[in-house]
């Protein structure tokens, strides 16, 4: 455990966040390095359809990963306890409905991803490249699924950093096979995904290897495994509105894709390529906030809340200076950015233009999220939820559907920062109100 409570706010949390930052640099690296293979590789077509079929993929997984995360709790819980029969009760529970989950998932996916593709308007040019990569990441996603179990059960062992190693075997191994089954076996979209299907398959089985070698407790028996629904039922309770959350995110993501579709696979091979610099470009801002939350939660549980409004105001002049490099940079240099994925000129014209009007508004998407790790550290997770969910739904889809209408895909673009716009002001008047303070588990008292 690292502690929170002594010494330099602003050190401590930015710490704190660089190894989170790291592992989601490579957990980016996944989508990013198939999108440039392909894009630059078999072209602007098989780059949209691998775009067009990312928020499908999220929308399925989201849920199951929510319920992981209740096992993550409960988890540390019970090794915190030292109550390792519950733990390996635990640990067995999610490993049992994980596996019927994925097999649901791969049933349910098969069967919806020519419907779902339909359904959001997918061009016709891509829509048989977008299938056949949908159809192989759900025949796949038992190992996608197991590969966020196991990370999962370390993190709630306390163990942050074999995940991360996990993380970094896996992503190589992707841009090796990517770059063999696409380059050299000519697989096409195919390629991309058996490539990413076995990167996580070899880090799934890495993981199992691991958890049996350090300790005899977690040793895989499937004659001994067993069902808990007690713990189940506990896990479901904490994971599950994150998991919703998720949901609610990932169908918003997919509304958002629906309108792009309409305008085309120029429109599309541009949104992916501009989105996945944006993800990178978010990056900061959101493990700032993670960690932010951590510090929070530490402080107000140790009475010191003086050190959460220092930290806070450290948190996002780091996060307002982070943010200001990135504009500058997707500002001046946002044509040869795209250009790394796609060298069609309408797509890198179209995909400057989202850079250009999203990434001026990074300072107020930091501040978003920076203002939502305090509220989130003392235990008011709701209220950053309600926001989060009406910034995307109430403001961004239909406004971005509005705008499409007068200023084509630059109309979309705009919808995004007004949403950002309206959540920090929300986050922000919030965090004035004090309000937060009341969810406090441990009571603060004044000092004597």
């Amino acid at each position: 455990m690292k502690d929170l409570t002594q010494g330099s706010e602003g050190k401590l949390i930015f710490n704190f966040a660089l190894p989170m930052l790291i592992g989601n640099v490579f957990q980016q690296l996944y989508n990013t390095v198939d999108s440039i293979i392909v894009g630059n590789t078999i072209g602007k077509e098989a780059l949209a359809a691998v775009g067009a079929s990312f928020p499908i993929i999220f929308l399925l997984v989201s849920l199951i990963m929510g319920v992981t995360m209740g096992a993550t709790i409960l988890i540390a819980q019970f090794f915190g306890a030292r109550q390792m029969d519950e733990v390996k009760r635990t640990i067995d529970t999610t490993y049992l409905f994980v596996f019927f989950a994925a097999l649901g998932a791969t049933a349910l996916g098969l069967a919806t991803s020519g419907p779902i593709l339909r359904l959001l308007k997918t061009p016709a040019e891509i829509f048989p490249l977008a299938k056949e990569y949908l159809d192989i990441i759900f025949a796949g996603i038992i190992v996608m699924f197991g590969y966020n179990t196991i990370s999962a059960v370390l993190r709630g062992l306390g163990d942050s950093l074999t995940p991360l190693y996990f993380l970094i075997i896996a992503t190589v191994v992707n841009i090796l096979l990517d770059l063999l089954f696409i380059k050299v076996f000519h697989w096409g979209v195919a390629g991309a995904a058996w490539a990413t299907v076995i990167a996580q398959g070899v880090s799934f089985l890495l993981g199992l290897i691991y958890l049996h070698k350090t300790h005899e407790l977690f040793v895989f028996n499937l004659k001994k495994i067993s069902f808990d629904r007690r713990l189940f039922l506990a896990g479901l309770k904490i994971g599950l509105p994150s998991g919703i959350q998720q949901m609610l995110v990932a169908s918003g993501m997919m509304a958002l894709t629906r309108i792009v579709n309409g305008f085309g696979t120029n429109a599309v091979a541009a949104y992916t390529a501009a989105g996945r610099i944006d993800s990178f470009a978010s990056m900061p801002a959101m493990n700032l906030s993670v960690a932010l939350s951590s510090f929070v939660g530490q402080n107000l549980g140790a009475n010191k809340p003086e050190r959460v409004k220092k930290g806070y105001l450290a948190t996002l002049g780091m996060a307002t200076l982070i943010s200001l490099t990135i504009t500058l940079t997707v500002i001046f240099f946002g044509p040869q950015l795209v250009a790394i994925f796609n060298q069609d000129p309408d797509v890198i014209a179209i995909g400057s233009n989202y850079l250009v009007i999203v990434g001026s508004f990074y300072i107020i998407f930091s501040t978003m999220f920076v203002t939502n790790g305090v509220l989130r550290g003392a235990g008011d997770t709701l209220i950053p939820m309600f926001f989060t969910v009406c910034s995307l739904w109430l403001i961004r889809v239909p406004l971005s559907a509005f705008l499409a209408q007068r200023m084509d895909t630059n109309g979309i673009w705009w919808g995004i920062p007004i949403a950002w716009t309206v959540g920090a002001l929300l986050s922000v008047s919030y965090y004035r109100s004090g309000r937060w303070k009341r969810k406090v588990v441990v009571k603060i008292h004044p000092a004597s």
